[in-house]
C-alpha cells in the first residue's frame, strides 16, 4: 500500500486540546472486524467485552519533563531543548533536538534556569536539529535528575497549541507508569483510571505490563510514497519472562489478548517466537508494521485517533482492515470524535 492512501482530512477543532473531565469517560469506538459492526460506547463499558483471566497488555513506560527552555551563552537567544536519549550516565551526555537549530553550533554553551543551574555545551551534530549535549554538572545522577525535574516541562505534543498546565504532569501519564524513558505517553492507556482497573482485577482481568520508551520517532512523519522504504527510529523495549509467561497462557488458553495502544503492539510484535508465543527481550526496535501484516500476539487492540499519514494509523489499518478503519474515521469525524493524544478511543474487536 501507498502512504497517500492514509491521508483524510478532518476538521482542525477534533484536535483533542484537553483530556476528558474522567479519564474512563472519554468516547469509545468499538469496532468489530468479523461483522464490520461499529458501536458507540464510553470508555469504561470495556468491561463488557472481556472476561475473566482475559489479558491487557500495557506499557508501562513513565513520561519524563524531556522540555526544556534555555539561552545561549553571549546572545541570550531562547532555545528550546527536547531531551530525546540519555547516551552516558556518568558524563551527562543526552541526545537532544533544539530550536531554533540553526544557532546552536558545536561548542556553544547553554544555560539553564533563572540561576542558571544547568549549563551544557554542544559537542555534536546528529541531525539537522539533533544536537549531543553534554551538561557540565558537578553533583550526583539523583541530583541532576532533581534539577531536570523542577526545570523540565511535560512534553506535549506540539500540535496542543495551549501552554502546559500543572494538571498535564499526571495526567499526560497512565496511571500504570513505572519505567522512566519515554518523552511522549503511550497515549492509548491514558483512559484508565484507577477505578476501572480494580472493576477489571475484581472481575479476574489479567495484566501483563511491557516497556517501551516512547521516543519523537514514533510520530516522525514518513516521507516516502512506499511504505516498505520507511525506516522506523530505534526505541528501547523490555519483555520480562514473567510477562511473556501471563500472555503465553492466556493463548493457550484461547483467551482475549488486547494490545493497549501501538507501542505495546509494537512491542509484542518485535519479539514473537515461531511458534507465535511471546519472547522475553531487552533491546531496542524498530519494527514498523503496515499492511499487509499478520499478528501473532493479540487478538483484540486499544488504541486513539490518529494523525493522518501516520505510522501509528498505518499500524492500525494493517490490524483491522483498511476499508474497515477509514470507514470508522469518517464514522468518528462525523459524531465529533476527539483525535490525537488527548483525543477519545478506539477498540477493535
Amino acid at each position: 500500500m501507498k502512504l497517500s492512501e492514509f491521508n483524510f482530512a478532518f476538521p482542525k477543532e477534533l484536535i483533542a486540546e484537553y483530556p476528558a473531565t474522567n479519564r474512563d469517560e472519554a468516547k469509545l469506538m468499538v469496532v468489530h472486524r468479523k461483522t464490520g459492526k461499529i458501536e458507540h460506547k464510553v470508555f469504561k463499558d470495556l468491561l463488557s467485552y472481556y472476561g475473566p483471566h482475559d489479558v491487557f497488555i500495557l506499557n508501562d513506560t513513565k513520561v519524563f519533563p524531556a522540555r526544556l527552555f534555555g539561552k545561549k551563552e553571549k546572545t541570550g537567544a531562547k532555545i528550546e531543548v527536547f531531551l530525546l536519549r540519555e547516551l552516558n550516565r556518568e558524563s551527562f551526555l543526552w541526545d537532544v533536538l533544539v530550536d531554533p537549530a540553526r544557532k546552536i553550533r558545536i561548542g556553544n554553551k547553554l544555560y539553564f534556569g533563572n540561576n542558571e543551574e544547568l549549563v551544557a555545551e554542544v559537542i555534536d551534530n546528529t541531525t539537522s536539529r539533533g544536537r549531543t549535549l553534554r551538561f557540565l554538572f558537578d553533583g550526583t545522577y539523583e541530583e541532576f535528575k532533581n534539577i531536570v525535574y523542577s526545570l523540565g516541562e511535560t512534553p506535549l505534543p506540539k500540535y496542543i497549541k495551549r501552554e502546559v498546565k500543572d494538571t498535564d504532569k499526571e495526567r499526560y501519564q497512565t496511571v500504570y507508569a513505572a519505567n522512566e524513558g519515554a518523552v511522549a505517553a503511550p497515549t492509548a492507556g491514558l483512559h484508565f483510571s484507577k477505578e476501572l482497573m480494580k472493576r477489571m482485577e475484581l472481575k479476574g482481568t489479567e495484566f501483563a505490563h511491557v516497556t517501551l520508551h516512547v521516543g519523537l520517532g514514533t510520530f516522525r512523519p514518513i516521507e516516502v510514497e512506499d511504505l516498505s522504504k520507511h525506516k522506523m527510529d530505534s526505541e528501547q523495549m523490555i519483555i520480562t519472562q514473567k510477562n511473556a509467561d501471563i500472555v503465553n497462557k492466556a493463548k493457550v488458553d484461547k483467551r482475549k489478548v488486547c494490545a493497549v495502544g501501538t507501542t505495546s503492539m509494537r512491542a509484542i510484535e518485535t519479539s514473537v517466537s515461531t511458534d507465535g508465543m511471546l519472547k522475553p527481550f531487552d533491546g531496542w526496535t524498530n519494527k514498523f508494521i503496515y499492511p499487509p501484516y499478520d499478528f501473532r500476539i493479540a487478538n483484540s487492540m486499544i488504541t486513539n485517533f490518529h494523525i493522518p499519514g501516520s505510522s501509528l494509523l498505518i499500524m492500525v489499518c494493517a490490524f483491522g482492515g483498511y476499508d474497515l478503519i477509514m470507514k470508522a474515521y469518517k464514522e468518528a469525524i462525523k459524531n465529533k470524535y476527539k483525535f490525537f493524544s488527548y483525543g477519545d478511543a478506539m477498540l477493535i474487536l
